[in-house]
């Protein structure tokens, strides 16, 4: 049966009592006929937006550039810059369906324009094909993280799989070993702190997934901090991989699964009680059952939220819809990420400033998202305190800055 709470947030979430353990195939948005139409409920109480000056792009945009961020999801071969897809195709002597950057940017349009997960999928078709040489892989990795450090992030985790980049002959070590030399370089010339994850995928066998997840122990330590379960979740339950998962939890390896993206609640338990998740990818449906949501809440496990992608990938119905907002008036520790800065054409700013113009975010707001990432990063104990703490202090360094130069109150400033 159903029954409803009352809570500190705009919007009643549902509670269901009972749940089963497996994961039933059921179409994306299929509910059960007695379950309560979240998507109406939101409908008639939108998040109220404040007038203010800070409204303005040109005024709250610099803010948001400024201030110091994660990305803790983020794919390698999601987050190409156009032209070096275009270069590294001609070095390689690789032709691609298409012809420069605004043929690039219609094709994938078209894949991303709020079809389906699967759909969105097929974009890595194309970036794939010219990331299968150590060259290509080195200057990506690099690239991806210079981009980000020109926006202020101090701390990206990189996710990939391996065993997508040895079509031309590349061992799976030598995968890894060619994207932590970008990594390296760009730390050494920027200053920027990143960890690679290491991603098995639900639609290949579980005995690769066992493969990488060797891969992953062997290199903990050495650049890699995490291992990951990607790819489509409909028909590919996350239990069928679970000893690869048992493998790197018992040698100590952090754990985060893509989960209630594409599917509901069902998915993101097995996430947690099948293969050990310390934070979920996405967890966009998660508030289809009170009680998981109250599980991951109590139990701080984080969520990595992607508002554009959720949207592309029909996650979510719209940017409006989506329960970003109310995870984190519930407490819910909810980041925000990129996912994909190619596929989806985005950044860590654009992510946020899309965040602040949906949900009428206040300064506390945003630097609490912000908290959250830091507080959620694979990063060593003995480190994250002094991390957090000059996080901190750089947020609120950068938020009185900007109050002071506009005159602006701490509620309107955003």
């Amino acid at each position: 049966m159903w029954a409803w709470r009352s809570a500190s947030c705009p919007r009643a979430i549902p509670i269901r009592s009972g749940y089963s353990s497996g994961l039933p195939k059921q179409s994306p948005h299929s509910r059960d006929s007695r379950t309560p139409p979240w998507e109406s409920l939101v409908r008639r109480s939108p998040p109220r937006r404040r007038t203010s000056p800070w409204g303005d792009a040109r005024r709250r945009r610099p803010i948001l550039h400024a201030l110091p961020k994660t990305d803790l999801h983020v794919h390698l071969d999601g987050s190409i810059r156009p032209k070096s897809l275009f270069a590294l195709a001609k070095d390689q002597g690789v032709r691609l369906e298409v012809r420069g950057e605004a043929e690039l940017r219609s094709f994938l349009h078209r894949l991303t324009a709020g079809v389906s997960l699967p759909t969105y999928l097929k974009a890595f078709d194309l970036t794939l094909s010219i990331l299968q040489e150590r060259e290509a892989l080195e200057r990506v990795a690099f690239e991806l993280a210079e981009d980000a450090h020109l926006e202020n992030i101090r701390y990206m985790e990189v996710r990939y799989c391996p065993a997508l980049h040895v079509r031309h002959g590349l061992e799976l070590h030598d995968t890894v070993d060619a994207v932590l030399r970008g990594l390296s370089e760009a730390g050494r010339n920027y200053g920027i702190r990143t960890g690679t994850i290491i991603c098995g995928i639900r639609h290949l066998s579980p005995k690769l997934s066992l493969e990488l997840a060797d891969l992953a122990v062997a290199y903990v330590g050495r650049g890699v901090v995490g291992f990951d379960l990607a790819g489509a979740e409909k028909d590919y339950p996350a239990k069928a991989h679970r000893e690869a998962f048992d493998r790197v939890l018992r040698n100590n390896v952090n754990v985060t699964v893509h989960a209630g993206e594409a599917f509901g609640p069902g998915s993101i338990r097995q996430a947690l009680h099948h293969l050990g998740a310390h934070r979920i990818g996405h967890g966009t449906r998660l508030r289809e059952d009170r009680m998981t949501l109250d599980y991951v809440n109590d139990h701080r496990i984080p969520l990595e939220m992607c508002l554009t992608s959720n949207v592309q990938t029909k996650a979510t119905p719209s940017f409006e819809e989506h329960p970003f907002r109310d995870y984190l008036r519930l407490g819910v520790r909810v980041t925000l990420n990129t996912d994909n800065r190619l596929v989806s054409s985005t950044t860590m700013t654009d992510e946020l400033d899309r965040a602040v113009r949906t949900f009428a975010l206040s300064p506390m707001d945003v630097r609490q998202v912000l908290m959250n990432g830091f507080k959620s990063a694979f990063v060593p104990y003995q480190d994250k305190g002094a991390f957090l703490r000059d996080a901190v202090l750089e947020i609120d360094r950068e938020l009185t800055r900007a109050r002071i130069a506009t005159g602006e109150s701490e509620r309107d400033l955003l």
